[in-house]
């Protein structure tokens, strides 16, 4: 079974969340064999104004939350203030800590390199904040080209819509893993790749 946890907060760019939020219920409710979830959380269970108005509201705060095998977290003008936010930051290293595959969109990757999660990684992130991005963690190396980088634990997207693409490709290849398994399962196909991609060049 794999947990989903989509972060929101106020200021959170709309479609950072909603585009991969819609993919992944998509898979969860066409796909209920699959045994995936997919929920949202906030610091609060009220609502919320996101960057361009719209309000909602968390299906979980922090403490209620359950265990989550994924975390997104998305940009938006409101990240600014999570930069700061020394609780905030400490949840999404614990997060790591624990295994789980944190994942960003857009200037959601700003969050992740205040926390120390992009030490000696690729990433991306929106354009307009990729030097941004390289002054919050000088040792990132910066892939402005991709939509997203999957550097294993880690997974960044470029702006907005490239989070839909970052979200299908969470999504188990049943192709190539008829069982669905779960985050284990992808991350170990991932690193296998990328060990066979780096035995190639070398």
């Amino acid at each position: 079974m794999t947990a989903i946890a989509v972060v929101l907060f106020e200021g959170a760019e709309e479609l950072d969340f909603a585009g991969p939020w819609e993919v992944l219920a998509a898979w969860t409710t066409q796909f209920p064999e699959d045994g995936a979830t997919v929920f949202t959380v906030a610091d609060t269970d009220g609502l919320l104004r996101c960057a361009k108005g719209l309000r909602v509201a968390a299906d979980h705060t922090w403490d209620t939350a359950p265990p989550a095998d994924v975390l997104l977290v998305p940009g938006g003008s409101g990240v600014n203030a999570k930069l700061e936010d020394g609780e905030f930051l400490d949840r999404l290293r614990a997060y790591s800590g624990r295994g789980a595959l944190v994942t960003s969109v857009c200037t959601g990757a700003l969050a992740l390199a205040a926390a120390g999660l992009l030490r000696d990684r690729p990433a991306t992130t929106w354009w307009g904040r990729l030097d941004r991005l390289a002054e919050l963690e000088p040792t990132v190396e910066l892939r402005p080209d991709d939509r997203f980088v999957d550097s294993g634990e880690i997974v960044t997207a470029a702006g907005v819509s490239a989070g839909i693409d970052m979200a299908l490709a969470v999504i188990p290849d049943p192709k190539d893993d008829p069982g669905m398994a779960g985050r284990e399962a992808a991350m170990a196909k991932r690193r296998a790749e990328r060990a066979a991609e780096g035995q190639k060049k070398a």
